[in-house]
C-alpha cells in the first residue's frame, strides 16, 4: 500500500476508502472489480475505470477482480470477452483470481429470485413490456400497480418455475421485485429482476431460458466476490437504492457499497456503445480498431502507449460531477510519451525530387544521426546521402509568402545532419505546369549542417535519398467528428459531423532505408508527428499511421493558464 495515498487521498473515492479502513469497514480490506458488459469493445472510457479500479486496489494493497457481466445472451460474444481481456492485459493490469462471468452465478442468483418471491418481495407479472412501460408513472405520477401483483407465493413460484422451464414465450411473463409503485425513484416501481429470452449463451449454452436483468444481477455478484466498493459511473446513482434492496431483502453475507464517479466525455468523439457498434456496421469506419475510433483497440493500432493513457486518466483525476475533457489533453500526453521513447526517422510524404548538379553521381556517404535527442542511450544510425533526393513538396515555394523560410529560387536551406543547398532552377512538367524537379547546388564546407561564415539560415529539411528510398504507405488520421460535440444535436443525425477527411492515405512516400522492416513500433517523422507501423505492414512494404500530429494545442492552453 502506497503510505501517502493512506494519510492523504488524492480523490472523494479515496476519501471514503480511508475513512473505511480507519474505522475497520470490511475488515480493512479493499477488494474492487471491473465488470464490463461482453456487447462490443473497450473504449477510453472505460480506460479511466480500469485505471480507477485496478489503481485504488493496488495502491490499498487489495484485489480487483475482471468480471464479464453476461447476462443478455443476444447481445454478448465471446470474440468480445476475449478483445476485453486483451485490452486490460495491454494497459499493464493483472486481474485477481481468473476471469470471472455473472453466467457462473446464475444458479444462486435463480435461488435467490426464489427466496425474494417466499419472503413475498417479487411476483410474477404478466403484463406486456409496453403495459409495464406505460404503468410505471412518471417522474410527477406515480405508478399504478399491476393486476397480477397479489399473487400467491404458491402462484408466483410455479409460474417462475415454469418460465425457467421454457414453456412460455419471449415476453409473456416477467419477474418483478415488489417494492413501491409510488416511489419518487421510478427504478424502485417494482423493476424487472427477470425476463424470458430463448438464446442460446456463449457460456451456458441453452441451459436456461431466462436471465437476470444486470441491475439485480450487478449487487448479488458483488456480494458473492466479496467486493468491498463497488465503483460506478454516475448514471447507477439512482439505481443504487435497489442495489442496496436487493443486498438488504437477501441478508447477503457480504456488505458491498456502490460508488459513483462521473464518466469520461472527450470532446470529438462519441462513447456510446451503441453509436460506435453503428459506426462499424455502417461502414463509416473499417472496424472497431480503426485508429479514428476511440476503442482502445483503435488507439493501440493508431501508436498510443498503455502509459500515456494510463498518464491521462491519471491527470483527469475522477470527480463526482459530469464534465468534458479536451481530447487535445490526450493528444498532449501522446506526445510526452513518445517523445521520451519514440526513435526518430526521416520520411517524406509528398514528395518533389531534388537534384544537386554539383554533388558527384557516384558518391554516397553515411550521414550520423541521433535517433533520439530525449533519450541519450538511443544511439545514432547511419542514414545515406546521394546526389538525387526527396524533400516535402510544402518544402518548396516558387514565389513564397511573407514569413515562409523554406526552400524558394535562389533561397539556401540546411539539409538535416547533411549540407546546405540553394536552388537555381525549377523543372516542370510541360503539361499541367506542376513542378516536378529542382535544380540544387551544395557547399562542400557545411557537412552536418553547419553554417560558415556567418550565413543564416533559417530553415531546415528532413530529405530522403531516392536512391535508398524505401516506397511505403502512410495513413494520416484525424479526428473523427468535425465538431466538439456530435451528440448536441437537436436534429439528433450525430453522423452528419462526421469529418469527411478524418482520413488521408498517401501512397507514395519515400522512407529512409531503416524503415524498409521497423525494428520500433512508433516513430517520430522529423518534422511531421509520431507514426506507428500497423499491421497492414509487410517487410519491405511498410505502412505507418499517424499517431499524433507535433503541434500540441494543450501544452499552449497550459502556458496560457
Amino acid at each position: 500500500m502506497n503510505q501517502s495515498t493512506e494519510t492523504q487521498a488524492r480523490d472523494f473515492i479515496r476519501d471514503i476508502i480511508v475513512a473505511d479502513r480507519a474505522a475497520g469497514r470490511h475488515g480493512g480490506v479493499v477488494h474492487t472489480r471491473f465488470p464490463p458488459e461482453p456487447n462490443g469493445y473497450l473504449h477510453i472510457g472505460h480506460a479511466k475505470a480500469i485505471c480507477l479500479n485496478f489503481g485504488v486496489a493496488d495502491e490499498f494493497g487489495g484485489w480487483c477482480n475482471l468480471r464479464m457481466d453476461d447476462t443478455n445472451p443476444t447481445k454478448e460474444d465471446i470474440e468480445y470477452v476475449e478483445s476485453i481481456e486483451n485490452d486490460v492485459r495491454w494497459l499493464g493490469f493483472h486481474w485477481h483470481d481468473g476471469v470471472l462471468f455473472a453466467a457462473d452465478y446464475f444458479e444462486q442468483m435463480y435461488a435467490y429470485a426464489e427466496q425474494l418471491i417466499q419472503i413475498g418481495k417479487a411476483y410474477v407479472d404478466d403484463q406486456t413490456a409496453d403495459e409495464i412501460r406505460a404503468n410505471r408513472g412518471t417522474l410527477t405520477e406515480p405508478g399504478i400497480e399491476s393486476p397480477y401483483r397479489n399473487r400467491s407465493t404458491a402462484e408466483n413460484l410455479d409460474l417462475f418455475r415454469r418460465m425457467r422451464a421454457g414453456e412460455f414465450a419471449d415476453g409473456a411473463r416477467v419477474l418483478r421485485a415488489k417494492i413501491d409503485m409510488a416511489s419518487p425513484n421510478i427504478n424502485m416501481r417494482d423493476p424487472t429482476l427477470y425476463r424470458i429470452r430463448h438464446a442460446s449463451h456463449h457460456r451456458t449454452g441453452d441451459a436456461w431460458r431466462i436471465y437476470p436483468m444486470y441491475d439485480y444481477a450487478h449487487p448479488i455478484e458483488d456480494a458473492i466476490e466479496g467486493i468491498t466498493h463497488s465503483l460506478c459511473t454516475l448514471e447507477f446513482e439512482d439505481h443504487r437504492p435497489f442495489y442496496d434492496w436487493v443486498i438488504e431483502s437477501l441478508q447477503t453475507p457480504y456488505r458491498p457499497q456502490q460508488i459513483e464517479f462521473a464518466r469520461l466525455n472527450l470532446t470529438y468523439t462519441v462513447m456510446s456503445k451503441r453509436k460506435l457498434l453503428q459506426l462499424v456496421q455502417e461502414k463509416h469506419v473499417s472496424g472497431w480498431d480503426d485508429p479514428r475510433m476511440p476503442t482502445i483497440g483503435g488507439l493501440r493500432r493508431r501508436g498510443y502507449t498503455p502509459e500515456a493513457i494510463r498518464d491521462f486518466c491519471e491527470r483527469i483525476g475522477v470527480a463526482k460531477k459530469e464534465n468534458v475533457i479536451d481530447v487535445a489533453l490526450l493528444e498532449h500526453c501522446v506526445r510526452e510519451d513518445l517523445n521520451r521513447r519514440a526513435p526518430r526517422a526521416m520520411a517524406v510524404l509528398k514528395p518533389l525530387k531534388v537534384v544537386i548538379e554539383n554533388y558527384p553521381a557516384d558518391l554516397v556517404e553515411d550521414m550520423d544521426v541521433v535517433n533520439n535527442p530525449e533519450d541519450g542511450s538511443a544511439g545514432t544510425r547511419k542514414v545515406p546521402f546521394s546526389r538525387v533526393l526527396y524533400i516535402e513538396h510544402d518544402d518548396f515555394r516558387e514565389d513564397p509568402p511573407k514569413k515562409f523560410f523554406r526552400l524558394a529560387p535562389g533561397r539556401e536551406v540546411r539539409l538535416r545532419n547533411a549540407y546546405l543547398i540553394t536552388c537555381q532552377d525549377v523543372v516542370k512538367n510541360p503539361s499541367t505546369g506542376e513542378i516536378v524537379e529542382l535544380r540544387c547546388t551544395y557547399d562542400p564546407a557545411t557537412r552536418g549542417g553547419d553554417a560558415p561564415n556567418g550565413r543564416k539560415v533559417k530553415a531546415t529539411l528532413h530529405w530522403v535519398s531516392a536512391a535508398h528510398a524505401v516506397d511505403g504507405e502512410v495513413r494520416l488520421y484525424d479526428r473523427l467528428f468535425s465538431v466538439a460535440d456530435p451528440s448536441d444535436d437537436e436534429e439528433g443525425d450525430w453522423k452528419r459531423f462526421l469529418n469527411p477527411d478524418s482520413l488521408q492515405v498517401l501512397t507514395a512516400c519515400k522512407l529512409e532505408p531503416s524503415l524498409a522492416a521497423p525494428a520500433a513500433g512508433r516513430y517520430q517523422f522529423e518534422r511531421l508527428g509520431y507514426f506507428a507501423v500497423d499491421p497492414d505492414s509487410k517487410p519491405g512494404a511498410p505502412v505507418f499511421n499517424r499517431t499524433v500530429t507535433l503541434k500540441d494545442t494543450w501544452a499552449k492552453i497550459e502556458a496560457r493558464g
